[in-house]
């Protein structure tokens, strides 16, 4: 079948053939300034190509004047993202889109990175191990040996990779090789206590995403929840977010928060915030993973 301006894509074949295979599903997510004429553009072409919307979000933020949409589609006929993505490219481009199109039975494949404290680390382990997150995790990276045995019992690869003021160059090179060597979409920062390089946040721009929680910036330092505990907090929250120069202060994914009483101890509240930083990270990358963030300045849009 021929679309004028897309291209050229068969999603039809014989009518056997579509009803013995089942459908491939993609997810296609864009952003462009916005305008009229982009939903229509989009539904109409996987309408000419034999694509069945199977749920579609939409945002206009009429303060930044952009339009984000995530679509996911089905595909009768047996088809490759590539060529999805050929006769996709008309429309992205006529409307100036940042655009991608994915397989959405295909799993991300991600690196975690942890320091001394393992409860995110754990906790995403097990939800990956059962199927809660769509991801791989291709590797565990860390500073230290305390967690090897652990990502072991996972049979995941382990690489104790430390870190020091003069090192630092020479271990984030190491993480890059890893990250284009296992070809890995997603970091993961479960507690990882390194600040990273700007150029490294640069590298994997919109590819890291951090946890931390959410007394930043009024208790910073060692022991935030004891500080947290001196001041009567009566609220115990976590934010997700992406990594930028910035630190901590990259676009938000997702925060939670939990409340707690005058009676709550120091040690009740640590745990308390572990409890809620492990949820925070696991729907961030999951959202990740699900490619239901775009990217908007120093927000995010979430089709949650």
């Amino acid at each position: 079948m021929t679309v004028a301006g897309y291209g050229t894509l068969s999603c039809m074949n014989e009518q056997s053939s579509a009803a013995a295979a089942p459908a491939d599903q993609y997810v296609l997510t864009l952003s462009c300034p916005d305008k009229q004429g982009i939903v229509h553009a989009v539904s109409s072409y996987l309408f000419m190509t034999g694509c069945n919307i199977e749920d579609s979000q939409q945002f206009g933020d009429h303060d930044t004047g952009l339009f984000f949409m995530r679509v996911h589609f089905s595909a009768e006929a047996p088809v490759t993202v590539d060529k999805l993505r050929a006769s996709f490219a008309a429309i992205g481009d006529s409307f100036h889109m940042d655009w991608q199109i994915h397989r959405a039975e295909d799993k991300m494949r991600i690196v975690l990175m942890v320091s001394k404290f393992g409860h995110c680390l754990n906790d995403l382990l097990f939800r990956a191990r059962i199927g809660a997150l769509p991801v791989e995790i291709a590797a565990v990276v860390s500073n230290h040996t305390d967690f090897a045995e652990l990502v072991g019992s996972y049979d995941i690869p382990f690489h104790h990779i430390p870190v020091t003021r003069e090192s630092k160059p020479e271990a984030e090179a190491r993480l890059l090789e890893i990250v284009r060597e296992e070809n890995v979409e997603l970091v993961v920062l479960a507690r990882y206590m390194q600040v990273l390089s700007d150029d490294l946040c640069k590298a994997l721009s919109g590819r890291i995403i951090n946890i931390h929680h959410s007394f930043l910036p009024s208790f910073k330092g060692a022991k935030p929840y004891h500080q947290a505990h001196a001041r009567g907090v009566k609220l115990i929250g976590a934010t997700a977010h992406y990594v930028t120069a910035d630190l901590d202060e990259g676009p938000i994914i997702e925060q939670e928060v939990e409340r707690v009483g005058h009676d709550a101890t120091p040690d009740q509240l640590v745990a308390v915030g572990r409890d809620v930083e492990c949820q925070a990270l696991a729907r961030a990358v999951k959202w990740h993973a699900e490619r239901r963030i775009l990217l908007n300045g120093r927000r995010t849009v979430v089709f949650a």
